[in-house]
């Protein structure tokens, strides 16, 4: 489990799709974009990057993205989960309480006022550089240190225009 149940969400964003078997909790950014308003249209995705570099960071991922045969079973609505290639649902203002964070060294950092950058493959890192040179996004703050079981409050506020 990557995001526990205590949360706020402010904004939502269910108007993209994602193409990818994904855990909630983690940045997702913009792939592609659609034309017009998007609405419904397969070409605006989102994905958790491998490499930030560059990329739009759209909100925080809040169900789950799977693979699963439906005609043998069905999603797992009590813990909302959305088959992989479908509209995905995810928040672009609010504070929730998520494990997805980088691990190499950044726990210390972590405190009440710290940056919270969009890391590696959809995950929270302190750091404002990447390990290439190149900035990472900024998507909120870090609102409490992690605890023992390595999960942080976070506040996320996106689009980040500053």
């Amino acid at each position: 489990m990557a995001l526990k149940g205590d949360r706020y969400t402010a904004i939502t964003e269910i108007s993209f799709f994602m193409d990818q078997v994904a855990e909630r909790g983690g940045i997702a950014v913009l792939k592609t974009a659609g034309s017009g308003a998007a609405l419904d249209q397969s070409a605006a995705e989102v994905e958790y990057a491998a490499s930030p570099s560059g990329k739009v960071p759209m909100g925080l991922l809040t169900d789950d993205m799977v693979n699963k045969d439906l005609t043998r079973t069905h999603l797992n609505f009590q813990k909302s989960e959305h088959q992989k290639g479908s509209k995905v649902n995810f928040a672009r203002d609010g504070w929730f309480v998520t494990n997805m964070i980088e691990s190499t060294g950044i726990a210390a950092a972590i405190g009440g006022g710290s940056g919270a950058y969009l890391g590696l493959s959809g995950l929270l890192t302190t750091a404002a550089t990447g390990p290439g040179g190149y900035s990472n996004p900024k998507v909120g703050i870090f609102e409490s240190s992690q605890d023992e079981d390595g999960y942080v409050k976070v506040y996320v506020k996106l689009p980040n225009l500053a």
